[in-house]
């Protein structure tokens, strides 16, 4: 039987059909993007302040969480999401060129930064159901174990926790 792994698989959604990479796809896109653009869990690694820069954090996070670290799929899916969202914020809000991405892994914790140069704090909003948009923090909020904002003496590192013996 052949293997399907490097086939995109089509996904239904509606009435339509969306086409997905495959898994092993995207763990060579993750990987190619560590090797491209350094590994946040040695040290930070700073990315342009662009909509695109998104992406790359998310397949960096992605490589350092599975394949780095060994950590499980959840887990790895919501630091992927998490990151997502302080990125966002980072490029959207920062008004920089650039900003960090910074992991580390502790006895039974991993933590995840993302470093912008402004000092203005982001704000966690109370989100109704139908709300198009400002649910970033709010998602940070209930998938982190902890989150927060130090500020640095340019900047602020956005930050957030997850534990790892329960998941």
């Amino acid at each position: 039987m052949a293997s399907l792994e490097k086939v995109e698989q089509p996904r239904r959604l509606g009435g339509a059909v969306a086409v997905r990479p495959a898994p092993a796809v995207e763990d060579e896109h993750a990987l190619r993007a560590l090797d491209l653009f350094g590994n946040p869990a040695e040290e930070e690694v700073r990315l342009a302040s662009l909509p695109e820069s998104a992406a790359v954090a998310r397949r960096i996070t992605h490589a350092v969480v599975r394949r780095h670290w060994s950590l499980s799929p959840q887990l790895a899916e919501h630091a992927v999401l998490l990151v997502s969202e302080l990125v966002g914020n980072a490029v959207q809000h920062a008004g920089a060129r650039v900003f960090g991405l910074r992991m580390l892994r502790r006895r039974g914790w991993i933590r995840i930064e993302v470093r912008d140069p402004s000092r203005g704090l982001p704000c966690l909003m109370p989100v109704q159901p139908m709300d198009a948009g400002g649910r970033g923090l709010f998602l940070v909020d209930k998938l982190a174990d902890r989150w927060g904002v130090d500020l640095l003496p340019r900047g602020k590192s956005t930050w957030f926790e997850m534990r790892l013996q329960d998941r």
